[in-house]
């Protein structure tokens, strides 16, 4: 056990924690509807217990466990079996690995909140995000970081897919997930109303940038250089993006808003996380600037030509902000090609398959849709019994 690398690694897991709580949550709570910030707030805590405890029963186990198919690690790690506050994983605790790994397994459904938000019932965010960790994230972590299929020596080869912190593992996943999801729910009756609290968003998405530095950073598992680098390209990327984000609404729009400057943000930042252990910071510049104008160029894409309704734009900021990122890699030299674009077929297939799947049998479950009163009336009340603002105001 390296003690550095430790104490880098407790530190991290918090960071990506607080990514999610509270970051996302209010990141995503600032956007929606003042009769729908609490609900927001609850399914984002209520996913982050949920998958703490399913990762323990079953996700480190199908993700990392000692499995040789290539196509998941088996279930011998099962509630940490075997796993005592001696064991290694690498320099590090395995104990800590796993804490590590499950703040991830914790915020990529998290970040799914962001399609359905405002009409989904609770019951399917929790049965739907939990069946689809366990069945679509994981073996997909297994596939790329735990020595599956997709790794070095898998089905492309001596060099595999290059996916540092999660371009394909967490935001490719969650984005083709949120993007389906919002096609099977259907638009709001609303979807003109503006964010209710900017503020939040601004917080929220301030957190995330902080938190993301232990999600990249951390993602070397080591307290070296490697680390220092990547978070130095995670920060100029997210930089860079939220600038070139907000120059391009000022030449579109006339107006530089302060969302979509915090929104360049999270593209920046999306963008990054796969390449950030395997550029520089003059790379990072070029992935970030661009990041700010496609992914923006995608919101419009799916809002306007595609007309689909996902609601907080998850898509079109960490799916093709993850995606590109991921390409990029092998524009720089970093990857091969062929590994990088197969390894996104390969995922984007499974992900839309099972995501599909998983949508039909949890609505058969629970109803995927609140009614159109509820959906009115704003789902903190009707569904939690509470409201966070007075809506006579």
């Amino acid at each position: 056990m390296n003690a550095a690398d430790t104490a880098w690694i407790i530190v991290a897991t918090a960071l990506v924690l607080f990514m999610t709580l509270p970051g996302l949550a209010l990141f995503y709570g600032g956007l929606v509807r003042a009769r729908n910030v609490l609900s927001v707030f609850m399914q984002c805590y209520a996913i982050a217990c949920l998958m703490s405890v399913l990762w323990l029963a079953f996700g480190y186990s199908i993700a990392f466990g000692s499995g040789t198919s290539g196509i998941w690690g088996g279930l011998d790690k099962m509630f940490l079996s075997g796993v005592t506050a001696d064991s290694l994983s690498g320099t590090l605790p395995e104990v800590l690995f796993f804490a590590f790994q499950m703040t991830f397994a914790i915020i990529t459904p998290a970040l799914i909140v962001g399609a359905y938000v405002e009409r989904v019932g609770f019951g399917f965010v929790l049965v739907f995000s939990g069946l689809w960790m366990l069945l679509c994230y994981a073996p997909v972590v297994h596939w790329i970081w735990g020595g599956g299929m997709l790794a070095d020596g898998g089905i492309f080869g001596e060099v595999g897919v290059r996916d540092f912190a999660g371009g394909i593992v967490v935001h490719e996943t969650a984005g083709l997930a949120a993007l389906i999801i919002a096609v099977f729910l259907g638009p709001r009756k609303n979807r003109t109303t503006p964010p209710h609290n900017p503020g939040y968003v601004f917080i929220g998405a301030a957190m995330l940038w902080v938190g993301w530095f232990g999600f990249n950073g951390g993602s070397q598992l080591a307290a070296d250089g490697g680390a220092a680098m990547a978070l130095t390209v995670t920060h100029i990327s997210a930089a860079i993006a939220s600038l070139t984000w907000a120059l391009w609404e000022k030449i579109k729009y006339g107006k530089a808003s302060m969302v979509g400057l915090v929104t360049g943000t999270i593209a920046g930042l999306a963008s990054i996380t796969p390449a950030s252990g395997f550029v520089g910071p003059v790379e990072a510049l070029v992935i970030g600037a661009v990041a700010g104008i496609l992914c923006q160029e995608a919101v419009n894409v799916v809002r306007n030509l595609l007309k689909i309704d996902d609601t907080l734009d998850v898509f079109a900021v960490h799916g093709v902000g993850g995606i590109f990122g991921t390409i990029m890699i092998a524009v720089f030299g970093a990857g091969s090609w062929f590994a990088q674009l197969g390894g996104l077929v390969v995922v984007g297939v499974f992900t839309a398959v099972v995501t599909v799947v998983l949508v039909k049998v949890t609505a058969a479950i629970t109803p995927l849709r609140v009614d159109l009163e509820t959906e009115t009336n704003g789902l903190d009340i009707t569904v939690h019994g509470e409201r966070a603002y007075d809506m006579t105001s």
